[in-house]
């Protein structure tokens, strides 16, 4: 236990014993919210009744007990971010959805923080016994009106379940601040540790009491019944039963992954081994596997806020080049990020049609996500899975209807980590839905009869126009395309990273590629024959990028802003269409020198 500051006030707070220290900063020894006060641990080792009460405030939880993860950043540091616009009051509503609607909405603003707020508490404790008493740095930020220029609320948090509190009155008003934007939290070094995140509101604003969820039985049949309300339809198993016999008989399978920041393993903490698609490879070669399991291999290529048109531009490189060729099962989960496909299920039907014509003929699976509001695409795509006999699994039809319930198996706040992805528990759900499918497979091995293989050539559903995609980037351009990078002939360093396959650590999208830097007004060209074209660029944050004109044949089809979405990632967009493929002068120009863009790579067909 910490040494306990002398001249010390203690009373209780929502189950919480505090220490009162002199000054503005105060600490507090966390039991767990709701948790029985049973007294005081005193300097001698006694117990004590708390003395000097007071006020109690009421409290708003913005985390709870929610577990965070020091990874290894681009810049070096080990640290967990948390963007938050647009996310607190879904957040805080799913924690505590008692609370009134107007204050959940407004805390989501610099104004309606300072309105509602008096301090906020801030606790974690690390889940590695090691590191139990080592400090964090905790900053809550601002966004300014032009930018993230906004007040940052700063403290320094022990991991060893002591709550650190900032009163919001200790710093100034800063008329620029707008929203929310991150909890940014550095580590160290990397570990993973539990936080909590109160809001003490001031005097005169009263919320009702938090109640706290019954812990998840995944051992109930309740739970069991839902993971069996996934299956949307198990489909042709024939491919996925060949790989069950192949891992069996000791032969290498791979097990490959594509999908957003989901598949990535956003949410799950640590993101390496609690990931849906981790845990469900486990499943698999703890089923199947040979021996000790290490002739079946596991593929993860989930890069957050990317569609399936990005996926198209990935697939070969990052699941067949990396398995070395050939893939035996393929799980795409984009269901929640084809919002913007600009194609409406064009680009996912011919990713689904390249995976299954592919090499190795892998048994492709659908899986549908879904976002805490309860939406996904899943009516768009179920019609693809439909065609070709894919079986198709969909989390909605797993969780939402029981988050409802009077009991329900698990609540959104257990489920979800944010207003996107899915928490630890999230994770396993996805990850036992699949492993369900596993175990229905291994059930059909035992009926005998002839298994008809899969017609993936049939007419499709909404297009497979880039069914046969080729990509290139700056040092892999086939013979015939010539590039003339003009002023472009930088490298940007400063990329999307996403951890990859079994990797804790993160490595960077797009490493070659092609960047202008703030000078010169010569445009980058390429020729090339082709009958559509992808352009693959980065979006970013800063905004010292800018606009650019794509030309096709002296023809411009394309004005692309890189700061519209306002945050580095690599973003894939149509810059071209046609009937037939002919040859094409292509030509990538600044609308104002003095920026930057950053061109990544090419998606072409013939």
């Amino acid at each position: 236990m910490r040494e306990m500051p002398h001249k010390i006030a203690s009373h209780e707070r929502d189950g919480q014993v505090i220490l009162k220290k002199k000054g503005r900063t105060k600490y507090f020894i966390l039991l767990s919210v709701g948790e029985e006060f049973m007294g005081m641990i005193n300097m001698a080792g006694g117990v004590s009744a708390p003395k000097d009460p007071t006020k109690k405030r009421s409290a708003v939880y913005l985390m709870l007990d929610d577990v965070i993860e020091g990874r290894l950043r681009e810049d070096g540091k080990y640290a967990e971010i948390c963007f938050l616009e647009g996310r607190v009051a879904p957040k805080l509503s799913s924690i505590m959805p008692d609370m009134p609607g107007e204050m959940a909405t407004k805390l989501q603003t610099c104004a309606g923080l300072r309105k509602y707020v008096y301090s906020i508490g801030i606790a974690a404790i690390a889940e590695e016994k090691e590191n139990i008493g080592r400090n964090i740095a905790f900053t809550l930020n601002c966004r300014g009106k032009e930018g993230y220029g906004g007040t940052n609320y700063h403290a320094i948090v022990p991991l060893d379940g002591t709550q650190v509190e900032i009163i919001l009155s200790d710093y100034p008003e800063n008329a620029l601040d707008t929203v929310l934007a991150s909890c940014y939290m550095e580590f160290p070094e990397y570990m993973t540790a539990k936080m909590t995140i109160a809001f003490y509101l001031n005097d005169g604003y009263q919320v009702p009491e938090l109640i706290l969820d019954a812990p998840v039985d995944f051992e109930s049949e309740a739970y069991q019944q839902m993971i069996a309300r996934s299956f949307i339809q198990e489909g042709n198993l024939s491919r996925l039963k060949s790989a069950i016999r192949k891992a069996r008989a000791g032969e290498d399978v791979t097990l490959a992954y594509i999908g957003g920041s989901i598949t990535q393993g956003a949410g799950a903490k640590p993101i390496a081994t609690n990931s849906y698609a981790y845990r469900s490879y486990q499943a698999f070669r703890a089923r199947f596997g040979a021996g000790d399991g290490s002739n079946v291999h596991f593929i993860k290529a989930g890069v957050g806020g990317t569609p399936s048109e990005l996926g198209l531009c990935r697939y070969k490189k990052e699941i067949l080049d990396e398995a070395g060729g050939n893939v035996d099962i393929v799980v795409i989960e984009f269901a929640v990020n084809d919002a913007g496909d600009e194609t409406n299920g064009v680009c996912f039907e011919s990713l689904a049609r390249m995976a299954a014509a592919g090499p190795g003929h892998p048994a492709v699976i659908l899986l549908f996500s879904v976002f805490m509001d309860d939406s996904n695409l899943q009516e768009r795509l179920i019609p693809i899975g439909e065609c070709y006999d894919f079986p198709m699994l969909s989390l909605k039809e797993a969780v939402t209807l029981q988050f409802y319930a009077k009991q329900p198996v698990i609540t959104k706040r257990q489920y979800f980590y944010d207003l996107y992805h899915p928490s630890n528990e999230g994770h396993r759900i996805m990850a036992d839905c699949l492993d369900y499918l596993w175990e229905r497979a291994e059930e059909s091995l035992n009926f005998s009869g002839e298994e008809k293989e899969l017609d993936i050539d049939k007419p499709p559903v909404y297009g497979n126009t880039y069914q046969d995609l080729k990509v290139f980037t700056k040092t892999d351009a086939e013979e015939g395309i010539e590039v003339e990078p003009g002023d472009f002939g930088q490298t940007d360093h400063e990329l999307q990273y996403v951890e990859r396959n079994e990797n804790a650590f993160a490595t960077p999208e797009f490493p070659e590629n092609w960047m202008h830097g703030g000078a010169g007004e010569n445009p980058y060209r390429i020729t090339l024959t082709c009958r559509d074209l992808l352009l693959v660029y980065k979006d970013s944050g800063d905004l010292k990028f800018g606009k650019v004109q794509v030309l096709v044949d002296g023809v411009q089809t394309r004005i692309i802003d890189p700061v519209e979405v306002g945050w580095n990632h690599c973003n894939a967009v149509i810059v071209y269409r046609s009937e037939a493929a002919a040859k094409h002068t292509v030509e990538v120009r600044m609308e104002e020198a003095e920026k930057y863009f950053t061109i990544l790579g090419w998606g072409y067909t013939k």
